[in-house]
This record gives structure tokens, sequence and C-alpha cells, in this order.
């Protein structure tokens, strides 16, 4: 039984993952020296996630409108490399999570509300 409730879960989360990547996501237009500021900031970014979280979609959804590349790491896989350093560094497995550097410095967001509060004072 549990192993079904895990298979329709991942499949349905897969299924909304599938339907969100269809719906066209209105982006921020920059000038290209604008978008050039803000690629080389996001790129001391990165999303922890799991695909068919609904929490995650969202937040990929609001990279998409931000018109902001920031690389996704797979934290699913039990005994995965991501999902091991986001509980040894960010001390919890809990997607999703932004992994921040700023000045050799690392910080760990958690919660959708916060990434998205947070990505949209930044790059909004």
């Amino acid at each position: 039984m549990k192993l079904l409730l895990k298979a329709f879960r991942n499949g349905l989360g897969s299924l909304i993952a599938l339907v969100s990547r269809l719906i066209p996501v209105k982006k921020v237009r920059r000038d290209a020296q604008a978008q050039t500021i803000a690629d080389k900031k996001a790129a001391n970014i990165e999303l922890y996630q799991f695909f068919a979280c609904p929490f995650c979609i969202m937040s990929r959804r609001v990279i998409r409108g931000l018109n902001i590349k920031i690389v996704t790491r797979d934290a699913q896989t039990q005994g995965g490399r991501y999902r091991e350093e986001l509980l040894k560094e960010g001390g919890k497995v809990q997607v999703p999570c932004l992994k921040i550097t700023e000045n050799g410095q690392v910080s760990w967001m958690y919660e959708s509300a916060v990434i998205k509060d947070y990505l949209e004072k930044e790059f909004g």
C-alpha cells in the first residue's frame, strides 16, 4: 500500500510538473546589460529540489518568470550527492532550498514563500 501511494504521488507530481512547464510564464524583460548583471548574480545561487514537488515547481516557475538562470540540484535520490550535501551543509533534507554563496559565505534558504520573496526582491 505504501509503495502504491508513493507511485501515485510521484505520478501525480510529474503530471503537475509537465502541465506547469506547458503553461507559459510571463518573463521579466531586461536590456542586455541588466540581464548580464542578473545572470552574474544568479550564478551564485543553486536550487535544491525534487522534480515533482509542488513547492519546487512553484519555485521553478518564479525563476523562469524572473528570467534568471539558476542551477537546479536533484536532492530526491536517497544517498545521492545533492541530497547528502543538503543534509550535511544545510542541516536538513527539505525542499525547495536555495544555496546562496556570497563573498565566500554560504547560506541556505528554505520555504517556497521565503524563496519567492527573496528572488523577487533581488531580481524582480
